[in-house]
């Protein structure tokens, strides 16, 4: 890889990983001052959706052969996760609301903190065991996390549906 291709990698998953860092903050010290889980989305949801928009970059890079994850697998990724954050969780009041959304943004958040910085820190050519180890474990407790609240939260979506067509129209 070119030195301006490994500044370029290092610099996005720093940057990303400090982006993730800053919501996991800002929703764990609404947690504390509020001693609430309803807050998440107040919170750090516009910043979430810039992130999770944001990562579009890394099919980009699947593409043009800057990293070896090709196209399919991160499009996937992408694609379910923003459809779930922009097309119901941003448009429905409701959803934003609710407990499981705390869960997903943390479970999300802690693993892009690990993904990310394992990113970064092996461009560096310095990542120490512990992430490398996180990076390959955590998911295994966080995926299931970030991914099943949202479908919990599927009973409040059919009163909501009529909410969210207009951003399908």
């Amino acid at each position: 890889m070119s030195p301006l291709s490994n500044l370029y990698l290092c610099t996005y998953n720093s940057l990303n990983a400090i982006g993730w860092a800053i919501a996991l903050s800002r929703i764990l010290s609404s947690f504390v001052t509020t001693k609430s889980v309803n807050g998440a989305y107040a919170s750090a949801g516009e910043l979430i959706c810039l992130l999770q928009t944001a990562a579009f970059l890394e099919v980009v890079h699947g593409a043009i052969g800057l990293v070896p994850s090709g196209v399919v697998n991160p499009l996937m990724q992408w694609g379910g996760r923003t459809h779930f954050l922009l097309a119901v969780v941003r448009q429905i009041d409701e959803v934003q609301e609710l407990p499981s959304i705390f869960i997903t943004f943390v479970a999300w958040s802690l693993s892009e903190v690990i993904r990310y910085s394992h990113y970064a820190l092996s461009c560096m050519g310095s990542c120490p065991y512990w992430i490398n180890y996180l990076r390959y474990t955590a998911f295994i407790v966080l995926y299931p996390i970030g991914m099943a609240p949202g479908e919990s939260s599927s009973s409040v979506l059919p009163f909501s549906v009529v909410k969210a067509l207009p951003a399908y129209v």
